[in-house]
C-alpha cells in the first residue's frame, strides 16, 4: 500500500504531497523534510529504494524534482518505480513537456490525474490510454 506520494524539488519545497494514511500537519511537513533530506544527498549510483522508518521510500528524479513514494516494506519496489514512470509519462502528455510551473500553477489538474491511477493507497488504473482518455473527457467537461 502506498502510505504518502510527494513531488519535491531539489531545494526541498513540496511541489504535491498526497497523503493515504491520517498523519498530523506537524508530522507531515517532519516527513516531508526527512524524505527530501534522504532523495537528494543519495548517490546516484545507488538504489531508487530506501528504507524511511518502517516502510520503505520508493523514489526517481525528474529534471529537478524528486518523485517520492512511501510503501509497506513487502511491496514490489520496480512495480512502484514504474508507477512513478507512468505518472510523468501521463503529466508530459497532459501538459505537453510538463514542467515544475505546470505542477504550480495546475495543482488540481496533477491531483485528478494522480486520483486516476490511484485510489486509498493502492493501483487503480495502470494503461496510460484509459487514464488520458478519461483526462480528456473531464476536459471537455470544463
Amino acid at each position: 500500500m502506498i502510505r504518502f506520494i510527494l513531488l519535491q524539488n531539489r531545494q526541498g519545497k513540496t511541489r504535491l504531497a498526497k497523503y493515504y494514511v491520517p498523519l498530523e500537519e506537524s508530522e507531515k511537513h517532519k516527513v516531508e523534510y526527512e524524505v527530501h533530506r534522504l532523495v537528494v544527498n543519495r548517490d546516484s549510483k545507488f538504489t531508487n529504494f530506501v528504507e524511511f522508518r518502517t516502510h520503505k521510500v520508493i523514489y526517481r528524479r525528474y529534471a529537478g524534482l524528486f518523485f517520492s513514494l512511501c510503501v509497506d516494506i513487502t511491496d514490489n519496489e520496480l512495480a512502484y518505480l514504474e508507477c512513478i514512470h507512468l505518472f510523468v509519462e501521463i503529466l508530459d502528455h497532459f501538459f505537453s513537456n510538463v514542467c515544475e510551473l505546470d505542477l504550480v500553477f495546475n495543482f488540481h489538474k496533477v491531483y485528478l490525474i494522480l486520483d486516476e491511477f490511484i485510489l486509498a493507497g493502492e493501483l487503480q488504473e495502470t494503461s496510460k490510454r484509459a487514464i488520458i482518455e478519461r483526462m480528456s473527457e473531464l476536459e471537455k467537461l470544463d
